[in-house]
């Protein structure tokens, strides 16, 4: 199970451990549910995808923007410019966290499907490096803000390369019936590049291209840069000159699962490599300045959430099996993905070893919804306990940041760890917190 816990994760004295901290004084010392998140682990990778961009496309790497809504706060944010990369964000919220950290802003890139003005604006007045304009409305917005402000504001056009990708259709953005970009096939593409070149306030860069997420398979990725290289083509046909920059966009899928076969930065980014190479030669193009988003690659497998056992039942089935419901003191207020598109998870009995036989069992949240299901089916000790606790692995991309105070839960804190020593970087919400937004 190996790939899918952090690096500085251990399973010994029959314990889980963290960075050399044990799991019962984790969740002594910060209660439960808490997200726990390993920040060598964190560094390594997004390094990891940094340097792998850099060897592979030498001169013509751009940025590895880390995607901040698989999870983001002002310490996270302040380790991604540490390491040097940059950093996307869609909302205004996750520019503010953004401008919270001081983060250098020629190094963000603001995405969304449906940005504000206010948001447009504030993006323009901050000098960000890159707005992926998603429409023709956004078009205007753009060349409008940078008009007022005097300001000649870079962009990249996100297209829809039609590609129908290998994952659940709630997180594919590639096919033509969706909300994002502008589609190639219908011709929207050109009719976008065409409004951009109409406003002398706006400097085309190029092209963004995102398939969905948690992709497992390579094929979609070469097929998508294909597309986008070729119309890159046509743009240097209509106005002699090249489009210097091209963004692939992310979605690399990680293991959930054991037996799950995540894409690696090593393995995906030569493969992007040749792909580029092999259709700029044969669209006649030079290879333009390439950026990724890497952020559940990153976040995802750097983090687990710590649940208490709060009671078990044992329930009899139509076909006469028993299945052992395990309650958490969790659920779906801070994990959605099982409840939204049937994600997978696993779980280990994190506080102590045990000898019983392993069981059918389903760990369920604390909510009101039968839907409250963190794993549906898994065969965990028959001994399980009220108190005993529960490690779910991967869970840095999009637990915390798709949390909800469903029930008025108050949403758990993230805990990072480093060398021996934990430290609180978003705290627990309380219910004083909930009750303060009442008039």
């Amino acid at each position: 199970m190996a790939n899918v816990w952090s690096s500085q994760i251990t399973f010994r004295e029959n314990e889980l451990h963290l960075s050399g901290m044990p799991a019962h004084k984790l969740a002594r010392d910060f209660g439960t549910p808490t997200f726990f998140i390993d920040e060598a682990d964190f560094r390594e990778r997004a390094s990891a995808w940094s340097a792998a961009l850099n060897e592979s496309f030498g001169e013509n790497a751009g940025h590895v923007y880390y995607a901040g809504k698989a999870f983001i706060c002002v310490e996270v944010v302040k380790w991604i410019a540490d390491c040097g990369i940059g950093l996307d964000v869609c909302t205004g919220g996750e520019l503010a966290v953004a401008l919270a950290a001081n983060f250098p802003a020629s190094k963000i890139q603001v995405h969304g499907n449906n940005k504000s003005v206010a948001e447009i604006d504030k993006a323009v007045e901050i000098g960000v490096g890159t707005i992926v304009v998603d429409s023709l409305i956004e078009i205007d917005r753009v060349a409008q803000a940078a008009r007022s402000q005097g300001k000649v504001q870079p962009i990249l056009l996100r297209l829809t390369p039609g590609i129908e990708a290998h994952t659940h259709e709630s997180i594919a953005t590639a096919h033509e019936d969706v909300k994002f970009g502008f589609s190639i096939a219908s011709g929207a593409a050109w009719s976008a590049v065409l409004s951009a070149q109409s406003h002398p306030e706006i400097e085309l860069r190029g092209f963004h291209g995102h398939i969905g997420s948690q992709i497992l398979s390579m094929d979609a990725f070469a097929v998508s840069a294909d597309r986008l290289i070729e119309l890159m083509g046509k743009y240097r046909d209509e106005f002699g000159v090249q489009l210097p920059e091209l963004d692939l966009g992310g979605g690399y899928g990680i293991s959930y699962l054991p037996e799950d076969e995540p894409l690696l930065s090593s393995t995906v980014l030569p493969f992007l490599a040749n792909a580029v190479k092999t259709s700029c030669a044969a669209y006649g193009v030079d290879i333009p300045r390439i950026s990724i988003e890497p952020g559940r690659a990153i976040v995802g497998p750097s983090m687990f959430t710590m649940y208490e056992v709060g009671t078990t039942k044992m329930v009899l089935l139509e076909t006469g099996e028993t299945r052992n419901y395990i309650s958490i003191d969790g659920g779906m207020s801070d994990n959605i993905r099982p409840a939204l598109y049937g994600a997978e998870y696993i779980t280990v009995l994190a506080n102590r070893t045990s000898t019983a036989p392993f069981i059918s069992s389903r760990v369920v949240g604390k909510h009101c919804e039968t839907g409250d299901i963190v794993i549906k089916d898994i065969e965990l000790p028959a001994d399980i306990v009220p108190g005993d606790l529960l490690a779910v692995p991967v869970t840095g991309a999009y637990g915390r940041s798709m949390a909800s105070n469903y029930n008025h839960v108050p949403r758990p804190p993230v805990v990072a760890l480093l060398n021996g020593k934990a430290r609180v970087i978003l705290r627990r919400e309380t219910e004083a917190d909930l009750l303060g937004l009442d008039v």
